[in-house]
């Protein structure tokens, strides 16, 4: 049987997989918001675990994480060190978020930050924020999509259509099952995902130089340069460290599909748990990676950009089993489905929560609200294939800022979620912001990364300068909205967890 056979066939298996998970979900729908939006504030650890961690690791874990380790080698260890610091902020910021929104019936970031700086301009800043810097990532994954499937088939199938197909598998069991379909499909998903990485990866350096630390020694001796800092392009620089260190683990957890799930714990314990241990999956799954990416660099040397990203299959329809091929390209549409459905989940709630149901239509009953969420699925369902297919230089650009963008929302929800010291105002967090989203453009367009510090850290710095000035001389919430929000966080942190 010919290879694209078994890898386009596997696929299409792992396909019918999420759909029948789709349609078992819908079967679970009780008609309400919450449920269709939020899973019912029901997930339990390992549901919710499996869909944090197959949302984090999207398809730059499968494609772009192998290219970086090839272009830049073990620096991007250093950057890394997110990973660790996306359990710590779980473990701190998540529950008091999660306590929140139990408290008070928030299922997105605006509802916490509007209800606390008592400001819908704030609301729609927030919601701004959330849709533009992660519907543009919807391109990220459907591109790799679309790649992966055209790969598998041997080109018979292009890349437009590829990511047509893949676009509307995971539209359709979304606006199926809603969130407890995206949860179900990211388990498969999550476990898929790591097994195909780490089986390929080992497959490869045993296949290619006789097994891993084989590998590690041929590049030692070929390619030292890909085993030092800041790399051989000079790239990690210590603020490039530090700043990719906070825009990815702050800048991830505070997009709205990740703050979102926070929402949607059992309870307290389980956001505990999950901040303990997320860091190991997050962490490991980048040890294929590295594999994947110094082999590459020996055995394909000469690959830029692009070419680089695609080393993993590259290497697999080389070297590999069909059967193993098809297997593991499965698993990375998995990695780039898994944060897919999530943003188009988030951007769906948002959209329907912040937008329809507050300024449109605010007192129609739930099952209207949920049809108007499928509704919005299709139409990012238009946008996200729009901008795989006819991406433009400045659409790109934007994409690159979808973490450091969501950083911005940072002094905001520390404002929420810590009490004490100075309260930001609801002018405050806007002109911070503003001048954040001002500062980004400058520092990772006009003049990369000034004194080789990462964008996003230059963007947070003034958006915390900016806020905090602005406000030191415009009106702060009500005593009674301060007490209410920070009383709750100071209840759950010292008092009694129910």
């Amino acid at each position: 049987m010919e290879a694209w056979v078994v890898a386009t066939g596997m696929i299409v298996l792992y396909l019918v997989l999420t759909i029948v998970l789709g349609i078992v979900a819908n079967r679970r729908l009780t008609g309400d918001m919450e449920d269709f939006l939020l899973y019912g504030r029901k997930a339990g650890f390992v549901v919710l675990y499996l869909t944090v961690v197959a949302s984090f690791h999207s398809s730059f874990a499968f494609l772009g994480s192998g290219g970086f380790f090839y272009t830049h080698g073990v620096g991007f260890w250093a950057a890394g060190t997110w990973t660790l610091l996306v359990g710590a902020i779980t473990y701190v910021i998540g529950t008091r978020i999660w306590a929140l929104g139990k408290a008070f019936g928030y299922m997105t970031p605006a509802d916490l930050l509007a209800d606390f700086y008592e400001s819908d301009a704030v609301r729609v800043t927030v919601a701004i924020v959330s849709v533009v810097f992660t519907i543009l990532y919807i391109q990220v994954q459907a591109q790799g999509l679309g790649y992966i499937l055209n790969v598998a088939s041997g080109d018979r199938i292009s890349f437009e259509a590829g990511t047509l197909i893949l676009l509307i598998v995971a539209a359709v069991y979304l606006m199926a099952g809603g969130l407890r379909a995206v949860y179900w499909t990211d388990v498969l998903q999550g476990i898929w995902m790591y097994v195909a990485v780490w089986l390929g990866a080992i497959v490869l350096s045993y296949e290619l130089f006789g097994g891993p630390l084989e590998l590690w020694r041929a590049v030692s001796e070929q390619r030292p340069d890909l085993l030092s800092l800041p790399g051989p392009k000079g790239f990690f620089t210590p603020g490039m460290w530090i700043g990719m260190t906070i825009t990815l683990s702050f800048g991830i957890v505070f997009q709205p599909h990740m703050m979102i799930r926070y929402y949607t714990a059992v309870d307290a314990k389980t956001i505990k748990l999950l901040g303990a241990t997320t860091p190991i999956y997050l962490m490991s799954l980048y040890l294929p990676a590295a594999l994947v990416g110094l082999g590459g660099a020996i055995v394909m040397p000469g690959l830029e950009g692009s070419e680089a990203d695609r080393i993993f299959p590259l290497l697999l329809f080389t070297h590999a089993n069909p059967w193993l091929t098809g297997a593991i390209l499965a698993g990375a549409i998995a990695a780039a489905m898994s944060t897919l459905d999530s943003i188009l989940h988030a951007n769906m709630t948002v959209l329907t929560r912040d937008v329809y149901q507050r300024f449109m239509r605010p007192n129609e009953t739930q099952g209207h609200y949920i049809n108007v969420g499928r509704a919005i699925v299709v139409g990012l369902l238009v946008v996200g294939y729009l901008l795989s297919v006819g991406t433009s230089d400045f659409l790109v650009v934007l994409v690159t800022l979808s973490g450091a963008g969501a950083l911005q929302l940072m002094p905001a929800i520390l404002g929420v979620c810590f009490p004490g010291g100075r309260t930001l105002t609801r002018a405050g967090v806007v002109a911070g912001i503003a001048a954040g989203l001002v500062t980004l453009y400058v520092t990772l367009v006009v003049s990369p990364h000034p004194l080789g510090m990462h964008g996003g850290l230059w963007g947070l710095l003034v958006n915390t300068a900016v806020a905090l000035n602005v406000s030191a001389y415009t009106t702060p919430p009500s005593t009674e909205t301060i007490e209410r929000v920070h009383g709750e966080v100071e209840r759950f942190v010292y008092g009694t967890e129910e």
